[in-house]
């Protein structure tokens, strides 16, 4: 779990808690092993454990990653111990504690973690991820799931009323986690007052604030959101061919899912920003004499061509050969790419619209000369998953080197090893070394806005 002090009942496996130490460590000067979510010590033992989970049989396997993943679940009476203050304080606590030019607030998105590595500056995630243990709920009916959560619901908001919560239910990406927990995404929609004292305590000259996240307007069902990626909104309400195949794959008693009937529209539950926390954000930077800069997209993976372009932009200054280093959802190393010169180039996951969004990058730019490439394993072959020989001709597009970072192909994508292997499987693979770069100034970031005006999916305010 995230941590021992105040934090415990957040997911270590969550977007928000994995981007936020893997920033965290790259403003200290250190690299992200083993996700950011147990000792170093522990690496040699868990790569031995690693390489044996990848060698049993499938079945097996699964049931390793749904067991894991279970012993972060809480049990729903704990749901009255969480307290946002304190998960305002674990973040707060988590950054080295001197001046920044500016402090970024948002939902999560892995290209933003990297433009915050390039500016050193902290980000304070709007929304973090709570499982809660559960039984006899079949992942295909999304209806019970949401009966069963109403109860925890109510606990968790009586002792939190400033949060917004999101009940999420995915029973094509995560259909193995959800079989022994419930997810709770929260969204904060007020500034707490640690992050206040962190504001005014961290930012130097300028007194910025960056507020990154997906519209308003970008929103999906409160009560049962489709994430983003994978199998569409239209599959996920009302089915198709590639649902009845996948349900009919893993035996399923549904031939489509049936979730609760829609009832409005909010930001979606992982990536998307909800307004209210803006609002409140610009009235505390008013009081306090701060300028506020947002940035808006429609979709995460749309930061990632800019912040790609950014670093290559940046690395020009001293760096000559081109280098692509491909993330996956939490499958991130900002201190590593920047120690090797890489250009960042972050997936949201290892789905269709993950690969097409890396595929078009390449192809509307010059070729790479190396292009490595890691993969998040959810170890479920659902509806829209991207096979390894598609990745492996992405690959090929690079003019002198390519590599994965970590995977193993045969065991994609129940290749649970990986969340070991990435991080001493990538300074393995890149011979170059560079010294870690000084913080790009915001005037920098200005210039680099102000000459690609125009050529990105992303507004900036």
């Amino acid at each position: 779990m995230a941590d021992s002090n105040g934090a415990s009942y957040l997911a270590d496996f969550d977007s928000a808690t994995a981007m936020l130490r893997a920033l965290s460590n790259y403003l200290r000067g250190a690299d992200f092993p083993l996700l950011g979510a147990m000792p170093r010590t522990r690496a040699p033992l868990m790569k031995i454990a690693a390489s044996v989970v990848n060698q049993m049989p499938k079945t097996l396997r699964e049931q390793v990653y749904i067991w894991s993943g279970r012993l972060e679940a809480i049990s729903p009476r704990k749901l009255r111990d969480v307290n946002t203050a304190q998960i305002a304080e674990w973040v707060t606590r988590v950054y080295p504690n001197r001046r920044y030019p500016a402090v970024a607030v948002g939902s999560s998105n892995g290209a933003a973690v990297h433009l915050w590595a390039a500016l050193g500056i902290p980000w304070l995630p709007q929304t973090f991820l709570i499982p809660v243990a559960r039984t006899g709920v079949h992942p295909d009916e999304p209806v019970d799931d949401a009966n069963w959560a109403r109860q925890p619901a109510e606990i968790l908001l009586e002792r939190n009323p400033d949060i917004q919560l999101h009940h999420m239910n995915d029973p094509n990406q995560d259909r193995l986690m959800i079989q022994r927990m419930s997810y709770f995404r929260i969204k904060q929609r007020r500034v707490t007052v640690q992050p206040r004292e962190f504001y005014q305590r961290g930012a130097g000259a300028g007194r910025h604030n960056l507020c990154c996240g997906m519209p308003d307007s970008v929103a999906h069902d409160p009560i049962w959101p489709p994430p983003v990626g994978g199998a569409t909104v239209n599959e996920y309400l009302s089915g198709g061919k590639r649902v009845e195949e996948y349900l009919a794959r893993y035996g399923s008693h549904r031939r489509r899912w049936l979730p609760p009937e829609p009832d409005g529209e909010s930001p979606e539950a992982e990536w998307g920003f909800e307004p209210a926390l803006r609002e409140d954000l610009i009235s505390f930077a008013d009081r306090n004499g701060f300028r506020v800069r947002r940035i808006l997209f429609d979709d995460p993976e749309q930061m990632s061509p800019l912040v790609a372009d950014l670093y290559a932009w940046w690395n020009r200054k001293d760096i000559t050969d081109e280098r692509l280093l491909v993330d996956s959802f939490i499958l991130m190393e900002p201190f590593w790419t920047a120690r090797t010169g890489s250009i960042p180039f972050w997936m949201m996951f290892n789905k269709e619209p993950s690969a097409s969004a890396l595929h078009n990058y390449l192809r509307e730019r010059d070729a790479m000369d190396e292009i490595y490439l890691m993969l998040f394993s959810h170890g479920v072959d659902s509806v829209g998953l991207v096979p390894i020989d598609q990745w492996r001709r992405i690959l090929k597009v690079a003019r002198k080197k390519s590599a994965f970072i970590g995977v193993d192909e045969r065991a994609y994508p129940r290749d649970f090893a990986v969340f070991v292997r990435y991080h001493a499987d990538l300074p393995r693979k890149i011979a170059a070394r560079y010294p870690l770069p000084a913080p790009l100034s915001l005037r920098e970031l200005d210039e680099f806005v102000n000459e690609t005006s125009g050529r990105y999916q992303v507004e900036w305010q």
